[in-house]
């Protein structure tokens, strides 16, 4: 078997309101979970119960990525204006 490889170079990736779109997928899963929580029974009647905890465990994740990308941009940022070069931690 051939092993691939590229043809051209990867793109730079593209840098953007990375906190704000977190922030609206995390407020989009809480708002998809109340709209559902009125229909409880009628998802569980269905055994479909799971999309409500589904949203809600979206919601929990989206928490952790607003923190995790507010101190990535922190990171940047401190960096960017240090001078300092951006290095794993290790």
């Amino acid at each position: 078997m051939e092993k691939w490889t590229a043809k051209h170079e990867a793109p730079e990736p593209l840098e953007g309101p990375v906190v704000a779109t977190v922030t609206g997928g995390t407020i989009l899963w809480f708002v998809l979970f109340l709209a559902q929580l009125p229909f409880y029974g009628w998802y569980d009647d269905h055994g479909h119960a799971w999309w409500v905890w589904t949203c809600l465990a979206g919601t929990g994740l989206g928490l952790i990525g607003i923190w995790y990308v507010r101190k990535r941009e922190a990171a940047i940022k401190q960096a960017t204006e240090t001078g300092e070069p951006l290095t794993p931690a290790e």
